[in-house]
């Protein structure tokens, strides 16, 4: 790889294996300026069949914003959630299916946010199950 700075080429100092990935941090031989590479494995594209049977492809950005939304607030971890979305993920992924059904990226969610926070967890059943009145709430906290 070449350096960015100087467009010399430059070496592997360390590699680690990160969540996303392989981390390189590289060396310059000439400038000896220091930088960091990811690099990512590339999946094929994993599409996600609405309710209402529309068909589009999966944003892991979507996901992230409604569990990051259920545990606003919420004394738990930066990390954990990141690391109960990437898991999320790699199920889907590794069902080795191009196409799953929203309502099955919501129930995976859904277990994962309750081992993690009940609160967080009926704030995301509230919205992904379109809670209408009180019974519903109810309901979903006998689960609990």
């Amino acid at each position: 790889m070449k350096c960015p700075y100087c467009d010399a080429d430059t070496r592997v100092t360390d590699k680690r294996a990160s969540p996303d990935g392989i981390r390189r941090r590289r060396e310059c031989l000439k400038c000896k300026k220091r930088f960091t590479t990811y690099e990512k494995i590339s999946r094929s594209e994993l599409y996600v069949i609405k309710k209402d049977g529309r068909r589009e492809r999966f944003e892991r950005s979507k996901l992230e914003k409604g569990i990051l939304t259920a545990f606003e607030k919420r004394p738990v971890p930066k990390e954990k959630i990141d690391k109960m979305i990437n898991e999320i993920e790699e199920n889907l992924v590794k069902r080795g299916k191009k196409e799953v059904k929203s309502s099955v990226i919501g129930e995976i969610a859904m277990r994962k946010i309750k081992k993690l926070d009940e609160v967080a967890y009926i704030r995301f059943a509230s919205v992904y199950r379109n809670f209408k009145d009180v019974k519903d709430f109810r309901s979903a906290l006998k689960d609990i």
